[in-house]
């Protein structure tokens, strides 16, 4: 069997079984609750692989680890410990119980519309339900970048013929089977990732002797700096590491994993599960690509146009022609598992949330359905045309770690204080909601005119906050963090009402094991 049939039968394969999954879960998404949430009766490993694989998709296996490891070498691999502890260990412990009790006892059924719940306002349901749209955009299309140089190695097929198949398939299940079929195949194709990110990691490093030798490689032809504990500029780092880490907390497709978790048993399983997922995968492609600078010199890196979306697959191009076929089931994997968590996110949000809003109790659940599936293609098509353009037009201008920072710095920047606030702080206010909502929409938006150079920032502090769109990103989170309490100490007349309401839900007595609970006396 030759290397090209092998990788045919296994995409073959992979492809099969996502779309016999869609239709097998067509039972569960006949309403929807069960099309957007599954019932809220989902697993721990359902829940967790699905939190992971939306987590971690082409992106960072083929941009930001190409990028980052050539910035940082080797302590690029702190980026994957932080979204394994802060991206994904707090983010269960601090978000997972309390968002899953809240928006079971609002009835939200999406971020947005939590908002509306949370802080008695339906403008801000829509203004979120924009945001939502708008910056899902980019992060969708930058979701295909990679697999062209990657397929490019085993099949000599255009990049555009790729992204329409992808994108094909991931919408026959997700229009099929919802919520459900995603987190099914969600799981697949994190086997599929943990699998393939070992072997790679594997069969790179022995290409130059195994790791002690790699390593000694990377020090001699670019520093010792590129194969040390912090890397050659620590301070950059560690923005990366919030951005990519404390991000997750604000971002809907993220969050919304935890409204549909079963119970508190899954819930302790699922951040174990979560954590020892992203340990592996996160931390295992930033790791493989610290020693990018192994395979590609600065000659090769400036000939590309400074290209770091094209670091990793050049990394890949001597590999085996199996472990290859072995990548590119890999990237198709947490290309589409990340697609399809986004498209479900963005049609469940605009249908609820702005074209059908629950106030409209006599719409029917399968008009309801039918609009949603219709935005789903509406998505998946919008996104697709942006990938293709982007690769045609844009590709000088634009690369991987540019869009998803964007649409990160946009969402994030808005929604984590006022959600985290929400879940905790009963003093949160609506003056405070629209503060951040505003805050982090207009800082990616100075981000974005910097970027197109019509504007300029001059000075130490502006230059360095809007130095990168990931450098703004933190700005926006950390800042909404601090402006959110400080907002509603002010504007304590905008604080919703019946607020102890909203809370009641964490003060239900529940049964519980005496493993967890000693009995009163």
């Amino acid at each position: 069997m030759t290397a090209e049939i092998f990788t045919a039968i296994l995409v073959f394969v992979f492809f099969a079984a996502m779309v016999t999954v869609g239709v097998y879960c067509k039972k569960h998404a006949t309403d929807v609750n069960g099309f957007v949430l599954g019932g809220r009766n989902v697993g721990p490993w359902l829940t967790a692989f699905a939190y992971g694989t939306s987590y971690f998709s082409a992106v960072i296996f083929v941009g930001y680890a190409g990028q980052f490891g050539w910035n940082f070498g080797l302590a690029s691999t702190w980026i994957g410990l932080g979204n394994a502890f802060i991206g994904s260990l707090l983010a269960w412990n601090i978000l997972g119980r309390r968002t899953r009790v809240m928006t079971q006892h609002l009835n939200s059924k999406t971020m947005p519309d939590f908002f509306q719940k949370r802080y008695d306002s339906k403008v801000l349901k829509i203004a979120a339900s924009f945001i939502v749209f708008v910056f899902l955009i980019p992060y969708t299309a930058s979701l295909y970048n990679g697999l062209s140089s990657l397929f490019n190695i085993a099949f000599e097929i255009p990049y555009w013929v790729c992204i329409v198949v992808m994108a094909a398939l991931t919408g026959v299940y997700v229009i099929f089977g919802g919520y459900m079929a995603t987190a099914i195949n969600d799981f697949i194709q994190g086997i599929v990732m943990l699998v393939g990110i070992v072997a790679v990691i594997f069969a790179v490093l022995n290409q130059n002797g195994g790791f002690m030798k790699s390593t000694e490689l990377l020090a001699e032809k670019s520093g010792w700096e590129y194969a040390s504990f912090m890397g050659p500029d620590p301070v950059f780092l560690f923005v990366v590491v919030l951005l990519t880490s404390l991000g997750t907390w604000g971002l809907p497709q993220m969050v919304g994993k935890f409204y549909a978790i079963s119970n508190e048993a899954a819930i302790k399983k699922g951040t174990i599960i979560s954590t020892v997922f992203a340990t592996i995968v996160a931390g295992g492609c930033y790791f493989l690509g610290g020693y990018g600078k192994l395979f590609v010199s600065d000659e090769a890196f400036a000939a590309t146009g400074g290209k770091f979306d094209t670091i990793v697959p050049t990394m890949l191009s001597n590999l085996s022609p199996y472990i290859i076929g072995i990548v590119i089931v890999l990237v198709l994997s947490a290309s589409m598992s990340t697609l399809s968590s986004l498209v479900l996110t963005s049609a469940s949000t605009l249908t609820l949330d702005v074209i059908i809003p629950e106030e409209k109790k006599n719409v029917a659940e399968k008009k309801k359905l039918l609009v949603m599936r219709l935005l789903i293609v509406f998505f998946i098509v919008l996104s697709a045309v942006i990938a293709i353009l982007k690769d045609s037009i844009w590709s000088k201008s634009m690369f991987i770690a540019q869009m998803m920072g964007v649409s990160w710095g946009a969402l994030a920047g808005s929604f984590l204080a006022p959600f985290l606030y929400g879940l905790y702080w009963k003093k949160t206010t609506r003056a405070a909601v629209w503060t951040s909502f505003g805050f982090g929409v207009g800082v990616t938006l100075i981000q974005l005119l910097k970027s197109l150079g019509v504007i300029a920032l001059s000075g130490d502090v502006l230059g360095f906050i809007f130095k990168t769109s990931l450098h703004s990103g933190v700005f926006a989170m950390v800042g909404g963090l601090i402006i959110v309490p400080i907002i509603s100490l002010l504007t304590q007349k905008t604080k919703p009402q019946d607020v102890d309401n909203k809370f009641a839900g964490y003060d239900v007595e529940v049964t519980v094991s005496a493993k967890r609970a000693l009995e009163e006396k």
